[in-house]
């Protein structure tokens, strides 16, 4: 009876001892953030990875980069224009956003806008009734794709450009395009500002102080309080930063922090600090990398033997997305108002490449092992990196900034990219990693980096391997990871 009931409290003491174990493993805090970190709308922004950008007005149709601003509206005349074309084309590579210039630097208005002539209303397209910002904005919609426009502040057409009144008129532009044409995710300002131009045919070189003459401030404000959720682009931001190139990359060290104090857009000789971002930023300002499909913003008939081909924009791929930044791809119409057959070529080529280099994710059931995770709770615990939830995460206990993770593969595999993710929702932190293979023998190096963010995709010389092993080597914090994943 004595053996029964000391087995009896032996039982409930294990229960017991588990249940409150069980309760202080699932209580460990999470770690602080490291700010500065992201909006829930630059978080968003994150995910979207890859927008596609289109270039379209009367410099389709006079073969020029630049428009002067004197350029006849009657010329604007696309022959057969199929937005629906242009957003299949975009959605089956893979772009989750399409930005317009809605007006470029001469001044012309892809749509009817009451406060100039110098608009599609005045063109022979749909006989003046056309507007193409609708038409882009309702396609979008039908598409799934996020919306945004480029508005050039620099206006090579209007009379009083460089004068104060032209921002009133550059103000009543954005309540249009901000009022009439449904949820904007991003607006694109350009760092062009200032020189030579029609000016209402005074024909001349006007400057301006870039840093005050438009007074950016009350501009943003104004378009906050139209639409809260949309993000700003320009060299300063304040929400995406301008990468200082349009080549196609970042740089491989890639804070998507910055201080913005000394920033502007247009101002000289900040493409470095643009391309890296700050390891002690005061502001998430993150990059976008633009780069045009052609040599050209705009459609040239010339280059059309010169786009780019499906392993030039894979290349790209890997240098933008796989640095931690979105990528902005420009796929110009043609003067039909297509997207023409090279172009179209070439992005379904390049999404056959995706698909044949990230279709077969390696660490589907692997096991993990870190050298630390925080407090051994499973909430933190490296299982966390592969099972599909964005919001999980393997991180470490606060004294621990360097750690290990091995994965053992089920059986030995060809490995030739490494995924990592950040969960950046905490701040961005990991400052230099490593990762090395093993050979049956012993480790062997496959490559080392520094910064992660929200996505870094390393491409290695191709090992069979059948275990990895990732180094974070130092952080600002104790490491927060969300994904990895292998191909």
């Amino acid at each position: 009876m004595k053996v029964l009931n000391i087995k009896k409290i032996l039982f409930f003491c294990f229960i017991a001892s588990a249940f409150f174990s069980c309760k202080t493993n699932t209580n460990i805090a999470p770690p602080e953030p490291v700010y500065p970190v992201p909006s829930d709308n630059q978080l968003a922004w994150h995910e979207m990875e890859m927008n596609a950008f289109i270039h379209f007005t009367t410099n389709t149709f006079t073969d020029l980069e630049w428009g002067y601003g004197d350029e006849k509206e009657s010329i604007f005349n696309p022959t057969a224009l199929n937005v629906d074309q242009w957003m299949t084309n975009i959605k089956e590579t893979g772009f989750k956003g399409v930005i317009l210039t809605s007006k470029h630097h001469d001044g012309f208005c892809l749509w009817p806008s009451e406060f100039t002539e110098h608009s599609i209303k005045n063109s022979p397209y749909k006989n003046g009734q056309g507007d193409i910002v609708k038409e882009v904005s309702d396609a979008c919609k039908k598409h799934g794709l996020k919306f945004g426009v480029y508005l050039s502040p620099w206006d090579r057409n209007h009379k009083d450009y460089g004068n104060p009144d032209y921002i009133f008129y550059y103000r009543n532009q954005i309540k249009e395009l901000f009022t009439n044409y449904g949820d904007i995710f991003e607006m694109w300002f350009d760092g062009a500002n200032g020189g030579t131009g029609y000016y209402g045919g005074a024909r001349e070189t006007r400057n301006i102080d870039r840093e005050t003459y438009y007074d950016w401030p009350t501009t943003l404000r104004q378009v906050k309080e139209l639409q809260p959720n949309v993000l700003f682009f320009s060299d300063a931001g304040p929400d995406i930063r301008w990468v200082g190139n349009e080549q196609g990359y970042v740089n491989e060290t890639n804070w998507n922090t910055i201080t913005p104090d000394t920033l502007y857009a247009g101002k000289s000789g900040i493409s470095k600090i643009l391309n890296t971002g700050s390891i002690d930023g005061t502001n998430w300002i993150p990059a976008e990398v633009d780069v045009s499909i052609r040599p050209g913003w705009f459609y040239h008939e010339s280059e059309d033997s010169l786009v780019k081909t499906p392993e030039e924009l894979f290349d790209i791929y890997l240098t933008s997305v796989g640095r931690g930044s979105v990528l902005l791809l420009n796929i110009p119409p043609d003067k039909r108002g297509l997207i023409h057959e090279n172009d179209v070529k070439s992005l379904k080529g390049f999404k056959q490449l995706l698909d044949e280099a990230f279709s077969n994710n390696l660490t589907e059931g692997a096991k993990l092992n870190a050298s630390n995770y925080r407090g051994k709770s499973n909430n933190y615990a490296p299982t966390n990196l592969i099972d599909h939830k964005k919001d999980t995460y393997w991180t470490t206990d606060d004294d621990v900034i360097a750690a290990d993770l091995e994965i053992l593969l089920k059986e030995p595999q060809l490995v030739s990219y490494i995924l990592l993710q950040e969960h950046i929702k905490l701040g961005q932190r990991v400052k230099s990693f490593s990762i090395e293979t093993w050979d049956g023998h012993k480790w062997e190096k496959a490559t080392t980096g520094t910064t992660i963010g929200h996505k870094r995709i390393l491409k290695i010389d191709p090992v069979t391997t059948s275990k990895i092993r990732l180094s974070i080597l130092d952080s600002k914090a104790s490491p927060v990871l969300a994904n990895v994943e292998l191909y």
